[in-house]
């Protein structure tokens, strides 16, 4: 196999690998006595290299794959990650099994976590199933690595295809979620108004409860021009609840170009979203958004993003709103394991009624460790807001401090095909001088992710 295909070339140490010769549809290596039984054959490591390779090339790819599945059962770290290697290219070129062959890739790592050939690949099969952010992500952590000049050529290669990949895909997420407030709200019982403290009934009070969080997304891309392509996806989000009036899920829909130049990527879509409440109709928004990325080393990228959002408040016209945003922030590799990054932005929200009417900002800090198997995802969050005026019913203007912390983990070690356990642990805390506006959340998800 040409040395391109190749993971690295670590001159095998000499392995007994047992097996029946029935792995091997044809070769040296098969036989059968007279009685019709198979009779196991000692191969060294680079023997069965050899023959994986000669019934690759000769189109044989089961005799391939079993050969190269017994390598990896190999103790020698080196021979095993070999074998997982070539079989993940393997699986990509001739039968497009992306999400096992990311799975074979994603073992490499969590043993040789510096292997930056590997990683290359992991990025190039994560964008062709769409995960563009997952791709990026894997670039950068190779260069984090330490990588010869000729790999860095492929790395400069990759990430300017990388918007250049599958042109359709479907992902989702399902996962038990308890949580100690599942309304966001306060947890006293009673609200102080201009004319006296109004007592809360139960409904307007926290409310703990065992939900189903749901995600999906359905996404297409079409070529328009070098470097344009036409983009559409629709996505759905929602928690679901035994008691059905905490019920919140959304529908959005997003649609338009998007503009490569190089290693930037500029996205402008056009966006409307539907949500519910308590299986009543909540909320419709529509507008713009716009999406800004630029590398600005090897190790880190810049992005900026903005939205305009008209909101129509199915429950009160006076909240109904237009809204603003802007953010900037920058994710970097600090290893080829651990990475992070710093977003900041800002919100304006302009209702029919100036008491409804917001101006905040934000910062949001996140850190990621792969340890072994498992990979951790830490959050912080914190973010100011302040009302323009007072709501006529309250007594203060409205002012919040809101935090949030957030620990996730997925633990690769118990993947069931490519799916894996994900834990999601998140505590929140809003402070406001208005007290309905005041509370404390701990919430959970316990599902499945993918297992690369």
């Amino acid at each position: 196999m040409p040395a391109s295909d190749r993971m690295k070339s670590p001159g095998y140490p000499l392995a007994v690998i047992l097996l029946a010769a029935t792995v091997f549809a044809a070769g040296p290596a098969r036989a059968q006595d007279a009685g019709g039984e198979t009779v196991v054959a000692n191969l060294d490591a680079a023997q069965v290299f050899d023959l994986a390779e000669q019934a690759r090339a000769a189109g044989d790819l089961d005799t391939a794959e079993k050969a190269l599945r017994a390598l990896m059962a190999d103790p020698e770290m080196e021979i095993r990650n070999e074998a997982r290697f070539r079989l993940a290219r393997i699986m990509v070129e001739n039968g497009e099994r992306y999400r096992e062959a990311a799975v074979l890739l994603r073992q490499i790592l969590d043993e040789q976590p510096d292997a930056g050939r590997v990683r290359l690949e992991l990025a190039r099969i994560q964008a062709q199933l769409g995960n563009l952010r997952e791709a990026e992500r894997e670039l950068r952590a190779a260069q984090a690595a330490g990588l010869p000049p000729e790999v860095e050529r492929l790395v400069r290669f990759y990430a300017a295809a990388l918007g250049a990949t599958r042109t359709s895909g479907f992902n989702a997420e399902l996962a038990l979620a308890p949580d100690s407030n599942i309304n966001r709200a306060t947890r006293s019982d009673t609200l102080e108004t201009v004319i006296g403290d109004f007592t809360l009934s139960d409904d307007a009070k926290a409310k703990s409860g065992l939900g189903l969080s749901m995600r999906g997304q359905a996404w297409g891309r079409v070529g328009v021009a070098k470097g344009l392509d036409l983009n559409v996806s629709a996505s759905a989000a929602g928690r679901f609840y035994r008691e059905s009036s905490f019920d919140d899920y959304v529908v959005s829909l997003q649609a338009g170009p998007q503009l490569r130049s190089g290693a930037d990527q500029f996205t402008l879509s056009a966006t409307g979203a539907w949500r519910w409440f308590g299986q009543s109709p909540y909320s419709v928004s529509y507008g713009v958004t716009g999406d800004y990325r630029h590398p600005t080393g090897k190790r880190s990228q810049l992005r900026l993003d903005g939205t305009a959002i008209q909101t129509d408040d199915r429950l009160n016209d006076l909240r109904s709103a237009r809204r603003y945003s802007l953010g900037a922030g920058i994710d970097r590799a600090f290893t080829a394991r651990a990475g992070g990054g710093v977003r900041v932005s800002g919100y304006r929200e302009v209702a029919n009624d100036p008491g409804y009417s917001t101006a905040n900002g934000g910062i949001d800090l996140y850190a990621f460790c792969e340890l072994g198997s498992t990979t951790l995802v830490a959050r912080l969050d914190y973010d100011h807001l302040e009302a323009d005026k007072r709501v006529f019913l309250y007594p203060k203007r409205r002012i919040d401090d809101r935090y949030s912390a957030e620990l996730s983990g997925t633990f690769r070690a118990l993947r069931v095909g490519s799916i894996a356990p994900l834990l999601r642990l998140r505590y929140e805390k809003s402070a406001s001088i208005v007290g309905i506006y005041s509370y404390d959340r701990v919430s959970a998800e316990i599902g499945v992710a993918s297992a690369f």
